[in-house]
């Protein structure tokens, strides 16, 4: 499944985090990747461990931690401080898939990966998310602010930037559920119960969505 948040970030949260961007310092991205990913990665990436990387990836986990929509789609339990990358002119990422553990040796398993567009997409071209589907292809180019949240375990790119710079945050997430098929059903029938509840809050119907979202959650779910 695939979720759009589109105000995710404030006009004033993009353009303070990045002031703090456009004064970081940034290395080859390649330093970060795992396994095959490094073979076709090709991109800088704001160094890790400085104050900048801290202070940048404390206040988007934050930020996404308090979106609704983010915690009903994607149920997270643990989150990794979003890495900020930058893609000039004839950069790119190839086809890859996200490695399956990080922040090793405690462990984070990734089962959903978010992108968060840090500047506007009439400041580039090329650079389109594109991930892989049984649909085909999908394009992802979001305006700044905007994220996307799409199973970890995809196949997945970003196209060559041909013009300016594309500037953006990436995470991954462990949810209490780590089917994404199972997380669906489950913000399919809490978009039910929200419906219901504003439109017969007292209903018979409402208390057997919540009571049905609950118990698949106490289901499914991996405390």
């Amino acid at each position: 499944m695939l979720t759009v948040i589109l105000d995710l970030l404030t006009p004033e949260q993009v353009t303070e985090i990045r002031r703090v961007v456009d004064n970081a310092d940034f290395a080859d991205g390649k330093y970060t990747a795992g396994g095959r990913a490094r073979r076709v990665k090709h991109n800088l990436q704001m160094k890790k461990e400085t104050n900048a990387e801290r202070e940048i990836g404390q206040v988007l986990g934050n930020i996404l931690m308090a979106n609704k929509l983010f915690r009903r789609q994607v149920q997270p339990k643990r989150i990794l401080d979003p890495l900020i990358s930058r893609y000039a002119i004839g950069m790119e990422y190839g086809f890859h898939v996200d490695n399956a553990l990080m922040n090793k040796p405690q462990g984070l398993r990734t089962d959903v990966a978010v992108t968060i567009f840090l500047n506007s997409p009439s400041d580039y071209d090329g650079g389109e998310l594109l991930i892989d589907s049984p649909f085909g292809e999908q394009e992802v180019k979001l305006p700044d602010g905007a994220a996307v949240c799409y199973p970890a375990s995809t196949l997945h790119r970003v196209a060559p930037v041909t013009r300016g710079q594309r500037l953006a945050a990436i995470t991954w997430v462990q949810s209490y559920v780590r089917d994404p098929a199972r997380r669906e059903i489950l913000a399919d029938i809490d978009n039910v119960y929200r419906h219901l509840t504003d439109t017969d809050v007292d209903s018979e119907a409402t208390d057997l969505a919540y009571k049905t979202y609950e118990n698949l959650l106490r289901m499914w779910a991996e405390a």
